[in-house]
């Protein structure tokens, strides 16, 4: 099963932001992390005036639908620019698709974080399109 949803970065508001979409929309929060949550990587420190910005948080807004968003930081501060802040954010049922959808989108397109495993257990990886649109492909490996 494919399932594709809206991605929405801001620029130190987010955590605002899905509270005021929660109102909207009710439900619950099940999951929000922080980038004080990660682990430190010395390749990408985190600043401590980052470290309480939203990495990721998702809010179920219909059965089939789950609104995720983050804060930006660091080096991708510089490149937040509102309008440009929504991605498509594509999960797949295995590996083998992910790679398949992703290197079809990456086609004259750029690759932003090529496809690997992250420390919140899933195969991700970022691109934009050959039209400039955003795309993070994941398959949930704890899942399956």
């Amino acid at each position: 099963m494919l399932t594709i949803n809206p991605y929405l970065t801001f620029n130190g508001t987010c955590e605002k932001a899905f509270n005021f979409y929660r109102t909207v929309f009710g439900g619950e929060f099940p999951y929000v992390g922080k980038f004080k949550d990660m682990p430190e990587n010395p390749e990408y420190p985190i600043d401590e005036s980052e470290k309480e910005k939203i990495m990721h948080i998702s809010l179920p807004i219909s059965k089939e639908t789950v609104l995720f968003g983050s804060d930006t930081g660091g080096e991708w501060s510089g490149k937040f620019k509102q309008g440009n802040n929504i991605s498509m954010s594509i999960s797949v049922d295995s590996k083998k698709e992910a790679d398949r959808i992703f290197k079809a989108l990456s086609l004259d397109g750029i690759v932003k974080m090529p496809m690997s495993t992250t420390f919140w257990d899933s195969y991700f990886g970022m691109l934009d399109d050959q039209f400039g649109i955003q795309w993070m492909i994941s398959f949930d490996v704890k899942s399956k």
